[in-house]
């Protein structure tokens, strides 16, 4: 099972982290990605993290400004984003496979479990 937080309102420019944490499961064996979904349009992949080696992968909208870790001790991974703009608003997903290893950007058929998700509104 796989919970979100850290969501919530930011100014433009500000930063936020959200948290990814798995219960029942080693999380230290799963590659995690990171999805978004805004009103209206199609989800769409942000970034990733393999379980293996650490290799990470972002969207080209996100690059520079998001960064992806994972403590494996807390079952938990992260998505620091900084710098953040109004277009980052939306509902923020993270996603879990134990079989996927991403030589680039997976897919939404790529991981097997999913969370809730938790929103994200950049906002004057």
């Amino acid at each position: 099972q796989l919970v979100e937080s850290g969501g919530g309102l930011v100014q433009p420019g500000g930063s936020l982290r959200l948290s990814c944490t798995a219960s029942g499961v080693t999380f230290d064996f799963y590659t995690v990605g990171w999805f978004r979904q805004a009103p209206g349009k199609e989800r769409e992949a942000v970034s990733c993290i393999n379980s293996r080696d650490g290799i990470t992968h972002y969207a080209d909208s996100v690059k520079g400004r998001f960064t992806i870790s994972r403590d494996n001790s807390k079952n938990t991974v992260y998505l620091q984003m900084n710098s953040l703009k109004p277009e980052d608003t939306a509902v923020y997903y993270c996603a879990a496979d134990p079989m996927l290893y991403a030589e680039t950007m997976p897919q939404e058929r790529d991981f097997g479990s999913w969370g809730p998700g938790t929103q994200v509104t950049v906002s004057s």
